[in-house]
């Protein structure tokens, strides 16, 4: 995914400057950013689990992700942070987290549902 935060400083303005939601397994910040794509930026921290329980549940959240990204609006930086909770979860409790959060932070398009 070519659409992905990965600069420190990206990170840090969205917590700074964006909104957050949080649930049993994940937290979601959430900023508007000028570009006209949403960018999406994962943080699994090393409390989580070891490197494998962390690359998967990175891309548990990704697949989340691009499985529903025709339902967000667009112009955003999203971050998750996984929690400890969220390391031995399936992708169906991740992905439902997910929508969860993204629903609080009313940033899918209402056109979709």
């Amino acid at each position: 995914m070519k659409d992905s935060l990965k600069k420190n400083r990206d990170f840090q303005k969205v917590y700074a400057n964006g909104k957050s939601k949080a649930n049993k397994y994940l937290v979601m910040y959430v900023l508007e950013n000028d570009l006209d794509k949403n960018r999406l930026g994962i943080s699994v921290s090393k409390k989580v689990g070891n490197s494998v329980v962390r690359h998967r549940l990175t891309r548990l959240i990704r697949e989340s992700y691009r499985l529903n990204k025709n339902m967000f609006n667009s112009s955003l930086d999203i971050v998750v942070i996984a929690r400890n909770t969220a390391k031995d979860k399936s992708f169906k409790e991740i992905e439902s987290a997910f929508m969860h959060l993204s629903k609080l932070n009313n940033i899918i398009s209402n056109d979709c549902n």
